[in-house]
C-alpha cells in the first residue's frame, strides 16, 4: 500500500480511540504523541506535524459532536479532517484534449510519467500524443518511443533538432486538437539557468494549458523546495508525484509540495502504464486511515473492457441466480483491476484487517489457479455445478493440470462466495455500519 508505514500507524491510532473508556486529557495527549510519531517517521515537517496536533487537541476540547454521533466517532472525524488538511487543496483536472508539459529535474521519472498519463487519457476515451522535447539525452526519446508504442499513443521526434522549443512548436502542429498532447521536456541534475530559459522558451512555442512538474517522493520535503522554485520559474499548474508507492518519505513530500502553492494532481504508484492515479486528497487519506476509497474502485470497474458482464454477473451473485460462469466473469474483472494488495486499500475496513504479503499473494495465486480448472470445464458444467463429481472431477483436474483437490476446493469456495453473497444482500446491519464508518471520515455515504 502507498504510505504503508504511515497509514498503519494512523489506523492504530484510531483503533487506540475506538477502544477506549472515556476521551480525557491523558487520551488526547497519548494520541498526539502517535500521530507525531508515524508522521516524523514519514518524514513530515516537524512543525507541521506539531501544528497538526495542537489543532486536534484544541478542536477535541472545544468542539462538541453532531447530534446522534459518539464522542469517539467525533474524534476520529478530527483526525481524518486535520490530516486530510496537510495533504493540500484538491484542484479538478478534466481529461480533455489539451496541451500538457511536463518539466522536472533528471532521473524524476518524467519520460515514465508521460506514458502513464497518455494511458490514462486513453482510458477515459481520448486520443494521446507524445512529444520527445529533451535534445541533451537521446536514450530519453528512444525511451518514449518504446513506451508510445507500448501504450499505443503517437510519438513525435526530430533527433536531427537540437533546439527544444522549435520541436514542441512542430509536435504541437502536426497534432490534432483533439489530442491531449504531452510534452516531454529535459531534465538536469538541478534547476540552472540553462534549464530555466530552455523550459521558458518550450512554454512560449508551445503554449501548454498545463505545465505539470515531475517529483519522486523520494525527495521528501526537498520536494516541497523543487516544487517551489519551478512554480516561480514556469508558473507550474500541478506536481505529479512519481514512486509514492515505494518511498519512506512520501508523506514529506506530499505535505511539502501541498505548501508550495501547486497543487498535487496526479502519483505514481507502481511502475506499470496503468499505475497513475488522480490525487485526492479526502479519498488518499480514507485509504491511509483503513476508511477504503470505494469512488476509485468504481472507477477502475468503469474503465474494465467487458465490465457490461461483470455487471450482470454481479447481478446474479446477489440475487442468488449465480454459476461457475459468472464466478469466471467476476474473477476475470478482479484480475483486470489490479494487485488485490492494491485492491484491498480500496475497500472499508479491509485494509485494517491482519492479513500479511504471503496470504495476499497466496490468494492472488489461488484465485488464478481457479480460472484455470474452468477453462477444462464444459459449458453444461459452468451453467450446472451441481453436475461436477466422480469421474467429472477427474477428468478437470487432468485437463487443468491440477489435483482433483484442488477442483473440489473451487467448487467449495464457489459455494461459500455464493452464500456469502446472498448474507451481504439481505444484511441491513453491515450497511448501516459502512454508513458509520464512512461518516465518521467525514465523507458522504456512497
Amino acid at each position: 500500500m502507498v504510505l504503508d508505514a504511515l497509514g498503519k500507524s494512523l489506523r492504530n491510532v484510531l483503533a487506540k480511540i475506538a477502544k477506549s473508556g472515556a476521551i480525557d486529557e491523558d487520551l488526547l495527549a497519548e494520541i498526539s504523541r502517535d500521530i507525531q510519531r508515524a508522521l516524523l517517521q514519514s518524514d513530515v515537517n516537524v512543525q507541521l506535524a506539531l501544528e497538526l496536533t495542537t489543532r486536534v487537541k484544541q478542536r477535541a476540547k472545544d468542539e462538541k459532536p453532531p447530534a446522534g454521533a459518539s464522542v469517539r466517532d467525533f474524534l476520529v472525524r478530527i483526525v481524518y479532517e486535520e490530516i486530510r488538511r496537510i495533504m493540500g487543496e484538491d484542484r479538478t483536472f478534466e481529461m480533455k484534449p489539451r496541451r500538457i508539459m511536463l518539466v522536472g529535474l533528471f532521473g524524476q521519472g518524467k519520460t515514465t510519467t508521460a506514458a502513464k498519463l497518455a494511458r490514462l487519457y486513453q482510458k477515459k476515451g481520448v486520443r494521446a500524443a507524445l512529444i520527445a522535447a529533451d535534445v541533451h539525452r537521446p536514450a530519453a526519446i528512444d525511451q518514449l518511443e518504446q513506451l508510445s508504442k507500448k501504450v499505443n499513443a503517437s510519438f513525435y521526434a526530430d533527433r536531427a533538432e537540437k533546439r527544444a522549443e522549435v520541436i514542441a512548436q512542430k509536435g504541437r502542429e502536426k497534432f490534432s486538437t483533439q489530442d491531449a498532447i504531452i510534452l516531454d521536456t529535459a531534465g538536469r541534475s538541478n534547476l540552472d539557468p540553462d534549464l530555466i530559459q530552455e523550459i521558458q522558451r518550450c512554454k512560449k512555442t508551445f503554449e501548454p494549458q498545463e505545465v505539470l512538474l515531475v517529483l519522486d517522493a523520494a525527495m521528501g520535503q526537498a520536494a516541497g523546495r523543487s516544487a517551489e522554485a519551478f512554480h516561480k520559474a514556469v508558473g507550474l499548474t500541478g506536481v505529479i508525484l512519481t514512486k509514492l508507492d515505494g518511498s519512506a518519505k512520501g508523506g514529506g513530500a506530499l505535505s511539502a509540495v501541498a505548501r508550495s502553492g501547486a497543487p498535487i494532481l496526479f502519483v505514481g504508484v507502481g511502475e506499470h502504464a496503468e499505475d497513475l492515479e488522480r490525487f485526492d486528497p479526502a479519498r488518499f487519506v480514507s485509504r491511509l486511515l483503513g476508511m477504503g476509497d470505494i469512488q476509485t474502485l468504481l472507477e477502475r470497474f468503469e474503465t474494465l473492457e467487458g465490465k457490461e458482464e461483470a455487471e450482470k454477473a454481479a447481478e446474479s451473485l446477489l440475487t442468488g441466480k449465480f454459476t461457475l460462469k459468472e464466478f469466471y466473469v467476476q474473477l476475470d474483472s478482479l484480475g483486470k483491476m489490479g494487485p488485490f494488495s492494491k485492491l484491498r486499500t480500496l475497500i472499508p475496513g479491509l485494509a485494517q484487517a491482519k492479513i500479511d504479503d504471503k496470504q495476499v499473494e497466496e490468494t492472488q495465486s489461488r484465485l488464478a489457479s481457479f480460472k484455470v480448472i474452468m477453462d477444462s470445464m464444459t459449458k453444461e458444467e459452468m451453467s450446472n455445478p451441481q453436475l461436477i463429481k466422480g469421474d467429472r472431477i477427474q477428468r478437470i483436474a487432468r485437463g487443468s493440470g491440477h489435483r482433483p483437490q484442488e477442483v473440489r476446493a473451487l467448487l467449495k469456495y464457489f459455494e461459500q462466495t455464493k452464500r456469502a453473497a446472498h448474507g451481504i444482500a439481505s444484511n441491513r446491519k453491515l450497511r448501516r455500519h459502512m454508513e458509520r464508518q464512512i461518516q465518521a471520515g467525514g465523507l458522504k455515504t456512497p
